[in-house]
């Protein structure tokens, strides 16, 4: 099996590593000194599961690498329209492309079935350009439930969960899909293929859609969010409005919103990935968690005014960053 990690940072620097110590043929692709680090000295992983070293291939020129069997995505969202030129080089006629992406993805409409079959939801893949990168047909859903951390340009801290989920959009168990996950189970991780990754998907967006774009308002941590009273009811607002969106388009994500309140509060004074970026000065990935479900609230004629709300301030401050960059 070869497998091409775009956008080696955290989360793709560790799949990597777990699969080339599998076996597999990886080759992982980033640049600056992260990119130097793992060329000398491979991934370091650390882990409260057992440390260990990756020696795979890096690079920063997928010409290098051609075509593979699979390419994992660890890109932010943001970046899928313009990574044309990084991807194409290792597109083969049966590649499968694995998007370990939060929020609603380019694909969520693909072999869907129903009313909404083919829809493009704009926010997501505005104009197209995401699908014209990524044909759908090539994707495979992965939702991340692991957590984990560059300690430093080559090292990659693993916090906790070994588990990504994943799924074809049209909801076979594919070959494609089981040769991956037996790859991964093989390097340590778990990865089971789910009948409906969808449902997935929307129990993950729970907490990013309300969690990731309050934290940019308010710099506060996980636990900040939840033991503020106030803030809290504003979070529990926006988890229903978005299990109402997710029931008007058919899922039922098997988790309460209580639930999921209690997971986020035992993860305690944890800083949301959009805070990261906000305090490093990278552009918020806000469109797939919050932008995507407001559109989708729309095509299903489902009220949101909280969402909506949210959606704007969050909005206003992305654009304020842009311009100021």
């Amino acid at each position: 099996m070869k497998v091409a990690v775009l956008g080696a940072g955290a989360i793709g620097a560790y799949v990597g590593a777990a699969l080339h110590r599998a076996g597999a043929d990886v080759h992982l692709i980033a640049r600056g000194p992260h990119l130097a680090a793992m060329r000398r000295h491979g991934v370091q992983v650390l882990s409260p599961r057992g440390d260990f070293t990756s020696l795979a291939h890096a690079t920063d020129d997928p010409s290098d690498i051609g075509p593979v069997d699979y390419v994992f995505l660890g890109l932010k969202a943001n970046s899928y329209a313009a990574c044309g030129p990084l991807v194409q080089p290792l597109l083969g006629q049966h590649t499968a492309v694995i998007a370990a992406q939060n929020g609603i993805p380019w694909w969520y409409f693909h072999r869907y079935g129903g009313p909404h079959e083919g829809r493009r939801i704009e926010s997501v893949d505005p104009g197209g350009a995401v699908s014209a990168v990524l044909p759908p047909e090539r994707a495979i859903g992965c939702v991340v439930y692991a957590a984990t951390e560059l300690a430093g340009p080559g090292v990659v801290r693993h916090l906790e969960g070994t588990r990504f989920s994943i799924g074809e959009p049209d909801r076979t168990v594919s070959r494609r899909c089981t040769g991956f996950s037996e790859a991964m189970e093989a390097g340590g991780l778990r990865c089971p293929v789910e009948g409906d990754l969808r449902d997935d998907i929307w129990i993950k967006l729970l907490g990013n859609i309300s969690f990731n774009p309050l934290s940019a308002l308010t710099r506060a941590t996980m636990r900040q969010m939840c033991v503020h009273r106030d803030t809290r009811q504003v979070i529990e607002v926006m988890m229903n409005e978005t299990l109402q969106v997710a029931a008007a388009l058919g899922s039922r994500p098997a988790i309460t919103v209580e639930k999921r309140l209690a997971g986020a509060e035992r993860v305690g004074e944890h800083k949301t990935s959009t805070l990261q970026d906000l305090e490093k000065g990278k552009p918020l990935e806000l469109d797939v968690l919050l932008a995507a479900v407001v559109e989708l609230a729309g095509v299903t004629d489902v009220p949101v005014p909280t969402l909506r709300t949210v959606h704007a301030i969050a909005d206003l401050l992305g654009r304020s960053m842009s311009a100021a960059a």
